[in-house]
């Protein structure tokens, strides 16, 4: 087990700390995160149009008309995911490359408008609102970055327009941004009406074909699910946050998932899902409790610490560990580089995500709606909201919560039976001291 750490140490935390430190890949995390506020107002208020899946209450708000405005709500707010990802990534990366966020961001959004087609109608022109939600995502991170990079450019090789020193900085940054931004307008302008003539038709189809259809369906799998659950617990053991290295890539595919999830579900609340593996179906039943689904581990060391040191230990990482904050637990227990605890740490949250896969293609579990929930919602109540208000969804959190603890427990008492050994020869030490200075003060 030592070499495998030291393994792990050599050849996977250089690998985990570029990643961590990569400028595009902080900026894709955070940005995508401006938008979660509006994606969780807007699952809520789906939730609510759908009735909770109960067909009366869904009668009723159509009836007195609550429906319809509950569904523009939610495309308002939930259908806007990719609109507010591409201003929030360009934002965090100019704010990485030490340029003007604000400029930056608003070059972006308009190179993503224009990048979009349209939709002619009798009533007028108009954007299709699929683009605009989470199925625009591939298209709005490679419009931020590819935009920002080039506004940056321009900033460094100072081609722009300065103002004298007396002029507001907002008014400075505008002129500033005026030269960089109409090359990059232009330049999305340019290849919208290449793609335009192709059968792609524009930038949204063509990543759609290149890269949405291969990272779906291996995001979307089972297998996908595991490799994925495996490399997050790996960096988490040696130090790295795991679900901001992988999230920064699986993130984006799991969102689209969870979007056409929530296309069928409110169109109808009674339809089989699309698919399983979704953003809410890796953060509420794979993870539970946080990467290597430790809140198994801070039940085991509730029910079954006899040292001193994991007694008060587990008083104090439970409360954070209830809402799915598991940092106490990573590094007071710790889990990090803590040979004994590898081993249920990697497979205890593939263990989750075969049980719930399989439980949800079955049938015996409503996968989840595409709801987004809190990732800091408890156990039970978030499986209960994530599956449209099915009581399968918190019966199976329950039942992977218990296995979870059992399979923590035996790896555990290997630590807690170590750490009261350490805690026997600290006491014997410090008797032998104090009987050591007893017989000192008698001579005396």
């Amino acid at each position: 087990m030592k070499k495998v750490t030291e393994l792990l140490e050599r050849y996977l935390m250089p690998i985990g700390a570029k990643l961590a430190a990569n400028k595009a890949l902080n900026a894709v995390r955070d940005g995508i995160a401006y938008a979660m506020p509006l994606v969780i107002v807007g699952s809520l208020t789906m939730l609510i149009a759908n009735g909770f899946s109960i067909d009366a209450f869904k009668t009723w708000l159509i009836d007195n008309g609550s429906f319809d405005w509950l569904v523009k709500i939610t495309n308002g707010t939930f259908g806007l995911m990719g609109v507010v990802a591409v201003f929030g990534i360009a934002y965090r990366y100019a704010q990485e490359l030490k340029v003007d966020g604000v400029s930056s961001g608003i070059i972006a959004l308009s190179g993503y408008v224009i990048s979009t087609p349209t939709i002619m109608a009798k009533a007028g022109e108009g954007f299709p609102l699929t683009y605009m939600g989470a199925s625009g995502l591939f298209a709005a991170i490679l419009i931020a970055l590819v935009s920002t990079k080039i506004f940056a450019w321009f900033m460094k090789k100072d081609i722009r327009i300065k103002m004298p020193d007396g002029v507001p900085p907002a008014v400075a940054n505008s002129f500033a941004a005026l030269i960089p931004g109409a090359v990059i307008v232009l330049l999305w302008g340019a290849i919208y009406a290449g793609l335009a003539a192709t059968p792609m038709a524009s930038i949204h189809g063509i990543l759609q074909l290149v890269l949405g259809g291969p990272l779906s369906a291996f995001g979307g799998s089972l297998a996908g699910a595991i490799v994925v659950s495996i490399i997050t617990s790996l960096f988490w053991f040696i130090g790295v946050h795991g679900g901001n290295v992988t999230g920064a890539i699986m993130s984006p595919i799991w969102l689209g998932l969870m979007a056409e999830n929530a296309k069928v579900y409110s169109q109808n609340a009674d339809a089989t899902m699309p698919h399983i593996v979704t953003q809410p179906f890796m953060d509420l039943f794979v993870y539970l409790g946080g990467g290597g689904a430790t809140i198994g581990l801070v039940a085991a060391m509730v029910l079954t610490a006899k040292s001193k040191e994991f007694k008060t230990l587990a008083k104090l990482i439970t409360p954070p560990g209830l809402f799915n904050i598991n940092e106490p637990t990573m590094f007071g227990t710790p889990v990090v580089l803590n040979v004994y605890l590898l081993i249920p740490f990697i497979f205890v949250p593939v263990i989750n995500a075969i049980i719930a896969y399989v439980t949800m293609a079955t049938g015996i579990v409503h996968a989840t709606v595409g709801v987004v929930i809190p990732w800091t919602m408890p156990p039970i109540i978030s499986g209960f909201l994530a599956t449209g208000s099915h009581i399968s969804g918190a019966v199976l959190q329950i039942g992977l919560f218990v296995l979870d603890t059992l399979l923590y427990i035996p790896f555990f008492k290997l630590v807690d039976r170590q750490r009261q050994m350490l805690e026997g020869e600290t006491l014997a030490d410090e008797t032998s001291e104090e009987k050591a200075f007893e017989g000192h003060s008698v001579e005396a």
